[in-house]
């Protein structure tokens, strides 16, 4: 069964929460972020990137970065930024980009279920990584941003978010700068709280979608305060953690393309004679080539651009893992030919999300790289498959968009 439970949102002024909303933290660097929040003392990148806030010759791990979020967050508080709700709601959070709609619920998920494996994973996280958060998170005592959960469709959820979407008018409803809509209403009548509950404990299981180094995280937060509260009684709010739960028809996967620094030696010659080996080769003469079904993949070198499709040897394997088009790629290219052992830490391959268009490919080979490989989507059936298998994805597999805005909900610790 997945408990969900209402929380006491911390939420943003309506008349801000466009200055307040920000993208996720791990979608930009230090830079990126200071120029995102440039002139907008609003922009909650204060609080989940304080580094911004802070001289850039200071580690942005350093101790300061975590007490000056959490500085930051308590005025946001005290000015009427950030207002917490009187009662535990749920939420109701509808995304819109290019016309096509998720729409997710809104609640706190029971670290036990992450625990004992209710709430599925299908990645590694890396301890470096987990350490920023749970003290973003332990400083600031909340979740200053959700994980992004997907569960089997339900109709039964289906129906009670859209009969309420109906019935009642958003707490907001702004288009965010890169033109995507986001609109939100409050679920706070007792009745439609209990029959949620209930439909959820009927679920077996949710799946991490994005932020395993969130979850991860505000796991050990929780555990944390645990030890710290030998009297814990399960029900504190630290027991849980903040999610956006969508059902899986809703997600949009985009393909998370690779590009690499050198040929590992080879001339262009000898590495495509390689390719050769297990993948059909044919240049491609209209534009940049986006794949359009598995197994087939594109790839740009010496400004032309080719079709490469995975031969039958390669591709009929019995474990799901094997078959997808991240590990065909890495296991029988990347890996033999380009000598990319492990692409978390190879410092010679970098990796391209679906939404910055093929053209960025181009782009970076053309300037500081030399070969690029743009891939056809990791579907969420996929996903699905290798968590229930209890086995993780090849690195940099999936990209979801739209992203989910930081900053719309908080939820407190304490």
């Amino acid at each position: 069964m997945a408990v969900v439970r209402p929380f006491q949102g911390i939420r943003p002024n309506k008349d801000l929460v466009k200055k307040v909303a920000s993208l996720p933290y791990d979608v930009m660097n230090r830079e990126e972020a200071q120029e995102m929040a440039k002139g907008n003392e609003y922009s909650f990148l204060h609080v989940v990137r304080s580094e911004i806030d802070i001289d850039s010759e200071v580690s942005q791990y350093d101790q300061i970065v975590y007490k000056t979020a959490r500085e930051n967050m308590d005025k946001m508080i005290k000015q009427d930024i950030l207002k917490q709700d009187e009662k535990p709601n749920f939420y109701i959070y509808r995304q819109i980009m290019f016309g096509r709609v998720q729409t997710g619920l809104v609640a706190c998920t029971a670290i036990d279920d992450y625990i004992n494996g209710n709430i599925k994973k299908h990645e590694y996280t890396r301890p470096s990584k987990e350490v920023d958060r749970i003290n973003n998170f332990d400083y600031c005592d909340a979740n200053t941003a959700p994980i992004f959960l997907t569960y089997r469709k339900n109709e039964e959820i289906n129906k009670i978010i859209n009969e309420h979407i109906k019935f009642n008018k958003p707490i907001y409803n702004f288009t965010s700068e890169d033109n995507i809509i986001h609109i939100v209403w409050a679920v706070d009548e007792d009745n439609v709280i209990e029959k949620i509950n209930k439909i959820f404990a009927n679920i077996d299981y949710l799946y991490i979608a994005d932020g395993h180094h969130r979850s991860a995280s505000a796991v050990k937060v929780g555990l944390k305060r645990r030890e710290d509260n030998k009297n814990y009684t399960g029900e504190e709010e630290f027991n849980y953690f903040l999610s956006v739960i969508f059902p899986n028809e809703d997600l949009f996967i985009m393909d998370y393309n690779r590009i690499v620094q050198d040929l590992n030696g080879n001339s262009t010659e000898e590495f495509l004679d390689k390719v050769k080996m297990n993948f059909i080769i044919e240049e491609y003469k209209d534009g940049c080539y986006k794949p359009t079904s598995k197994h087939t993949f594109g790839m740009y070198l010496d400004k032309k651009w080719y079709k490469l499709k995975a031969k039958n040897t390669i591709t009929e394997k019995d474990n799901i893992v094997d078959r997808l088009d991240v590990a065909i790629l890495q296991e029988n290219l990347l890996k033999p030919i380009l000598g990319i052992e492990d692409p978390r830490t190879d410092k010679r391959i970098d990796f391209i999300g679906g939404i910055r268009g093929l053209k960025e490919l181009e782009k970076r080979v053309n300037n500081d790289m030399k070969v690029a490989f743009s891939m056809y989507p990791t579907t969420i059936d996929d996903l699905m498959e290798v968590a229930d298998s209890g086995q993780v994805m090849p690195p940099k597999s999936t990209w979801f968009e739209p992203k989910l805005r930081s900053g719309l909900f908080i939820h407190k610790l304490s």
